[in-house]
């Protein structure tokens, strides 16, 4: 591993975090090689076919971001790597709420830092890139500057072109034509050849083939299209197609696993550089904690799976791993065309790798694909498994198939290693307000209000549970999750959700079965069905199991982790995004529309009510552990500054 250091500069204006003082920003990009012979490299798909340098090995680089107190004799000793998502810097979005949300890619000013908890806590945060998909100016916000770039070699054959199938889904959310999309590879016969562009409006209808005079490539890298009449703005339109110079994607599990290690391990790169963490001559960090939400989450699932948190030294990379809303899928990234930006929904990449068998961390053999294995099966094997905590939204559970985790392939309730917790964060969405606020390239017009209940609190709590079972060995909360056992997770046709006036719900679910990859399309295969459940609700809708916030504890509506795509936009189909109804405000009000709901005033009859409804939630996640005392503080003096009950 060689670093090169290109800039180290201030960090959020010079602010200053209590004891730990002042932040600095390094920023630099890492130059790795990769040995394709090591036995910890031989799973990553077309790295025997990459070039080589005069030592054998396979080069390769990515940028990294390294946020760290200006003295590292006052860190913490903790090291936290957020996985980037889409070339995105996410950690502060989730733990400090940064104001500027997904934007906040450059952390050079003061709002860059949020409320400052990771910084208060004196962490060193790392972020590096791992996803070779990622273009400049290409993520959540395409106009935000800092993204996490890797560059990763094309693999050949012996120097020829490697040529496969490829396969894109485009929804082009608008009915302009003509519509131009980017392509993840290059096309490989740009007289369009054997390609075949088809359209349908709902994932599972049949697919229209779109005349080849209604569509051509712009360039080797871009389709234009002459959108079908009578398909709306969310329709699917699919492109199968002769692809050429896949990209070796799956290095960026090495290059994060030989750069933390690095970090957190050597002294000087192999230049002799100094690691920037170093405290007088030896690295300043002690532990390392791995932090992914949703993509970087399904990452760092595979990472452990295919036994990258192993370093060539036999150590662990990371001590602690915190994924979350992932649900039981995991990454299309390892393949010979992969495309890591896709996740499979109901609606939208519901065919695309990356949600098969194994689901969940024990070893288990799935009788449905014949295939024995578990996300920490080869860490069990090399003594390297970190503490892991799995922690859902409600979203998952109707997209992600989250039963999965907890459970096999007909339902029945599995138990989990020792080292591992799952949580549900009751009544969220995919995104909190931070994200919704910024990832408009996820969400459309719905059918119910979308769910901004905003989860951070109970993620601070989580994370310093997490740290303190890392490196006290203090046991977290036991695991607050949808159960089988206890009633709380249950199939689809036993839910029992409320009538609530203005409200749709379907039951739609993103089911699963085992699928054929060997043709384009693919196939789900007949009869081979996996059994997916969801959690109960109570008479309000509102989840019953999970790590219930003071916005559940004391609710102002339901909050669902399920919502709907909205007229002109494949309407009915499953959004990522939750479902929020208020409660009506009054009695009259509740009885006029025939909400089954009680009425606020009925609920809250007095300011006071709510406010101590409010401070009992608050207080009895203190004492769960699931909430810190100045984030319970918070919601409480929230609740008084609300006008319910007034």
């Amino acid at each position: 591993m060689k670093l090169e250091i290109r800039s180290v500069e201030s960090a959020f204006d010079g602010l200053s975090f209590g004891e730990f003082g002042p932040y600095e920003k390094v920023v630099g990009r890492a130059h790795g090689e990769a040995d394709p012979r090591h036995r910890l490299n031989t799973d990553v798909i077309n790295l025997d076919k990459a070039p080589r340098n005069a030592a054998g090995l396979v080069e390769y680089s990515v940028d990294f971001c390294v946020l760290k107190p200006v003295d590292m004799s006052k860190a913490n000793r903790r090291l936290l790597y957020d996985a980037p998502n889409r070339g995105d810097k996410l950690a502060l979005v989730d733990l400090n709420e940064s104001v500027k949300g997904v934007g906040s890619n450059e952390l050079t000013g003061a709002a860059d830092a949020g409320n400052g908890f990771l910084m208060r806590q004196g962490y060193v945060i790392a972020f590096s890139a791992w996803d070779g998909g990622v273009a400049p100016g290409v993520g959540y916000v395409e106009d935000a500057k800092g993204h996490m770039i890797a560059d990763f070699p094309v693999a050949t054959n012996n120097g020829a072109p490697i040529v496969g199938l490829s396969r894109e889904e485009i929804i082009f959310a608008h009915t302009q034509s003509p519509a131009r999309a980017p392509l993840a590879y290059s096309v490989h016969e740009p007289d369009k050849g054997t390609a075949t562009l088809t359209v349908r409006q709902q994932e599972p209808d049949p697919r229209v083939l779109v005349p080849n005079d209604r569509w051509h490539f712009v360039t080797n890298r871009e389709i234009e299209v002459d959108l079908v009449e009578g398909f709306d703005a969310g329709a699917l339109y699919e492109l199968i197609y002769a692809a050429c110079d896949p990209v070796i994607m799956g290095l960026g599990f090495v290059g994060v696993r030989d750069l933390l290690g690095f970090l957190r391990y050597a002294n000087v790169d192999s230049a002799g550089t100094p690691n920037p963490l170093n405290l007088n001559g030896n690295p300043g960090v002690n532990y390392a904690i791995a932090h992914g939400r949703s993509q970087p989450g399904r990452f760092l699932r595979e990472f452990l799976r295919l036994g990258f948190n192993e370093d060539p030294s036999g150590r662990p990379v990371f001590d602690g791993v915190y994924t979350t809303l992932t649900g039981s899928r995991r990454m299309f990234l390892n393949e010979p065309f992969s495309q890591p930006g896709r996740f499979p929904r109901q609606h939208e990449d519901h065919l695309f790798p990356g949600d098969q068998f194994p689901f969940t961390y024990p070893t288990l053999t799935d009788p449905i694909s014949g295939k024995t294995d578990g996300i920490l099966s080869r860490c069990v094997a090399s003594n390297t498994c970190p503490k892991i905590m799995h922690v859902d939204s409600s979203t998952e559970f109707w997209q992600g198939r989250s039963s999965l985790i907890v459970t096999n392939q007909d339902g029945s309730a599995i138990e989990l290693p020792d080292e591992v917790r799952t949580y549900l964060l009751t009544g969220s969405g995919h995104a909190g307000p931070q994200m919704l606020a910024h990832a408009a390239m996820y969400w459309s017009p719905s059918l119910n209000p979308v769910n901004e209940l905003n989860y951070c609190a109970l993620v601070r709590a989580l994370i310093t549970a997490l740290d303190a079972w890392v490196t006290e060995g203090i046991d977290p909360p036991p695991s607050c999750y949808p159960s089988v056992a206890d009633g709380t997770l249950v199939p689809l046709e036993d839910l029992d959700f409320p009538a609530i006036p203005g409200a749709t719900y379907t039951g739609r679910l993103n089911g699963l079965s085992d699928r054929d990859y060997a043709t384009q399309p693919p196939r789900a295969i007949a009869g081979r069905d996996y059994t997916v459940l969801v959690p109960t609700v109570d008479s309000d809708g509102n989840e019953i199991s999970g790590i219930r916030s003071p916005d559940i504890g004391a609710p102002l509506g339901t909050y669902t982790g399920w919502n709907l795509r909205g007229e002109n936009y494949a309407e009915g189909a499953l959004m990522v995004v939750g479902s929020f109804m208020p409660f009506a405000s009054t009695a009259a009000e509740r009885k006029k529309t025939g909400d089954p709901r009680p009425s606020l005033e009925e609920r809250y009859p007095t300011h006071a009510d709510y406010v101590d409804a409010v401070r009992t939630a608050a207080s009895e996640l203190y004492d769960q552990r699931f909430l810190l005392n100045e984030d319970a503080a918070r919601y409480v003096a929230s609740a008084k500054a609300s006008k319910v009950g007034k």
